[in-house]
């Protein structure tokens, strides 16, 4: 005797070995035993072999015309071997009974399951139901397939075309056009994107990363909704100087600037003048919403998403001609040593006299023209004669700050690689906005350290070192960034112990001086207008408490988007070097090795790997012929056609050089091209970095 039976959704057959009451032994024709339970048996038959039963059941399935058993089928529950009497006949074989309870079984949009071997039929409403959504699938996967093999050709279909970005960076999984290229990748052996780059998917590379960042870290756009800034009620006091900010022409968001009294007096005083959004703008305000969400402003060549609403950035920052409001630490100094002897912070309104713009006054505002009162430049613009005094004191007092830092460091701050500025000409009619992709970009080389850049990072670095120490003594806590030491592979961290920062050379360093550019500086802020609000009382009323979970979550939030913002920052300058190369023709370029395989062009910020450096030192000049520039992944590989130097040339420029960025720790590297360090940071600066 042998068994017909359901187990988890399939039919078995097998020889019966046992039976009981609730339960029966089984035996199938791989041999294997199993234990039905009784609510499990459909069908008992003698023959023929099981295998036999169930083909012979299905070729009855198949044979079974749908709409004309649905006709048969009362409209009252029914089990499958009464509609196989109806169907048909009243003398309807086992083999014709289990057909038509595969047949049932198989149909669910038609018959439903009432029980063990039991259906009820649908409504003929819900039966067209399924069948259009039946014929719907089908038809869509006839789409898919052909979808499929267009881009297996080469052409790729609109519907693709259309859902690129979000294909590639964004995919869903379920959707026609996905599914349509991961078939063709199948299909062809080829990855997604090769297969949508050969089918012309992808007209513009830069498009390519634009879209990709956009989609990956601002899914709702990179616009603002309309907000309004909040004014700043406090009746604050005017401020005795006449402040100026030192920026790239580009920058909008003027956060810092500068101003010098007591010049001759044998005392001087140092002001460093920070734009005050904290003021106005209230942790969990709409405007503090938007900053924590985006975190940073996000820099590129030719744009930048700016942290806050330009509405907002624009109320706040110190513009020339305007009493701004300001957070301000003045330092003074011994005017003949430069030691430090005290430091206040005030909240005040500062006259902002002049926005200077270091890329056009850089070649004015040299070591000469600042240490030697004679020299004299042709046509020197204004205001610099009459600021020549104050920016002489304040480029000495940088000097004299960075070579004390250097002696907690351990080992001078040297930097032998230029800074690169980055400039895309664009077709004025174009809205404002990302640029095309296809625009003339020109770089240019700007050493490292130049005087105004000098100035404006030193006193930033003691602006963040002062009030780092400072609401570590008041009790308040703050977002600290460390470095342990200067060791190699040793990172620079951010927490919210003030800890020192070997790479600069401080006891502890906290960011406070971009609240307009990053959030960690504007929760700074906070921090800091309570301790100059309340002293010793502050850390009682501060927005942020000791081991406050907020602080933590700010910095894991900040950390994951700065690291995505500079990644995307040094993707696009690789992508306008390349397409620098290309605009220029460049086909061969002198370098430099610095690693295992890998140099480092001389006279544009590229780094790429080369064949044909094998038992070269490091260091050693070379010149190498560019292969092939792939604008997509942006990859670039040359080959060693001649070494330039002798190998004594590559000993003493291995002894005089200064340490590669990873080395020293002062540098992140992101890929192949390492972004600029923050102007708040080191003394380097290009336009507007998003420093690591």
């Amino acid at each position: 005797m042998f068994l017909l039976f359901e187990e988890a959704g399939k039919f078995m057959a097998g020889r019966l070995l046992s039976q009981a009451d609730a339960s029966a032994q089984v035996e199938l024709d791989s041999g294997k035993r199993v234990k039905v339970k009784a609510a499990n048996f459909l069908i008992q038959f003698e023959k023929p072999a099981p295998a036999e039963f169930i083909a012979a059941a299905q070729a009855q399935a198949g044979a079974i015309d749908l709409d004309m058993a649905y006709e048969f089928a009362p409209d009252d529950e029914f089990g499958f071997a009464d509609l196989a009497r109806d169907y048909f006949s009243a003398q309807a074989s086992q083999a014709e009974q289990a057909g038509m309870l595969f047949k049932l079984f198989e149909t669910p949009h038609y018959f439903r399951r009432a029980g063990k071997g039991r259906f009820k039929k649908a409504p003929a409403d819900v039966i067209a139901q399924a069948l259009a959504a039946i014929e719907k699938r089908r038809l869509l996967a006839e789409q898919i397939a052909q979808w499929a093999l267009d881009l297996a050709a080469g052409r790729c279909p609109q519907p693709v075309q259309d859902q690129l970005y979000k294909i590639l960076f964004k995919p869903d999984k379920n959707a026609p056009e996905y599914k349509a290229v991961v078939e063709a990748s199948r299909a062809t052996h080829i990855a997604p994107l090769e297969l949508l780059q050969k089918a012309g998917a992808i007209a513009s590379p830069y498009q390519f990363h634009w879209k990709r960042f956009v989609l990956e870290n601002f899914p709702k756009g990179t616009g603002f909704a309309a907000i309004a800034a909040p004014a700043i009620a406090d009746a604050l006091p005017l401020a005795a100087v006449q402040a100026y900010s030192i920026d790239d022409s580009q920058t909008t968001e003027i956060d810092d600037a500068l101003s010098v009294q007591g010049l001759g007096s044998g005392v001087v005083t140092v002001g460093i003048h920070i734009a005050a959004p904290a003021l106005a703008v209230q942790p969990g305000s709409p405007v503090d919403v938007l900053g924590r969400a985006r975190l940073s402003t996000v820099y590129m060549p030719g744009h930048k998403i700016t942290m806050l609403p330009d509405e907002v950035v624009q109320t706040y920052t110190l513009q020339e001609g305007r009493d701004c409001p300001a957070v301000s630490l003045y330092v003074r100094f011994d005017e003949a040593s430069l030691d430090i002897l005290g430091s206040e912070t005030r909240l005040e309104r500062v006259p902002i006299a002049h926005n200077l713009r270091h890329d056009q006054l850089d070649a004015v505002v040299t070591e000469a023209w600042l240490q030697d009162p004679s020299f004299e430049h042709e046509n020197t613009p204004q205001p610099l004669p009459v600021l020549r005094e104050q920016l002489s004191f304040l480029h000495r007092l940088a000097r004299d700050l960075k070579a004390r830092r250097e002696v907690v460091r351990g080992k001078p701050e040297t930097f032998s690689r230029p800074d690169y500025n980055f400039r895309l000409h664009r077709d004025e009619s174009l809205p404002d906005g990302p640029p095309q992709g296809d625009e003339t970009v020109r770089i240019s080389i700007r050493q490292r350290g130049a005087p105004l850049d000098l100035i404006v990072a030193e006193t930033m670095i003691l602006a963040n070192s002062t009030w780092g120490a400072w609401m570590a003594e008041q009790g308040v806590p703050a977002i600290y960034r460390s470095q342990a030491s200067l060791a190699p592979g040793v990172k620079v961290r951010m927490g919210t112990k003030a800890l020192p920062h070997a790479g600069i050379g401080v006891p502890s360093y906290a960011w406070s001086t971009s609240p307009l550019r990053r959030y960690t500086d504007l929760v700074n802020q906070w921090q800091i207008i309570a301790c100059a609000r309340h002293g010793k009382t502050a850390a009682l009323v501060a927005p942020f408490k000791p081991k406050d979970a907020e602080l933590f979550a700010i910095i894991s939030s900040f950390d994951a988007a700065y690291s995505a913002y500079n990644g995307f920052q040094g993707a696009m300058e690789r992508f306008w070097t390349l397409r620098h190369v290309q605009q220029l023709g460049l086909t061969e370029l002198t370098a430099s090795l610095f690693k295992d395989g890998m140099v480092r062009a001389d006279d544009i910020p590229l780094v790429l790997p080369v064949l044909g450096a094998q038992g070269l030192p490091r260091h050693a000049k070379v010149r190498v012929k560019l292969g092939e520039i792939d604008l997509i992944t942006l990859d670039v590989q040359g080959t060693v056609i001649e070494r330039l130097d002798t190998p004594a040339d590559a000993d003493h420029d291995a002894q005089n050089s200064a340490p590669d960025a990873e080395e020293d720790g002062d540098d992140e590297v992101a890929g192949p091209l390492a972004i600029a360090v923050d102007v708040n940071e080191a003394p380097a600066t290009g336009a507007e970095p998003a420093a690591p």
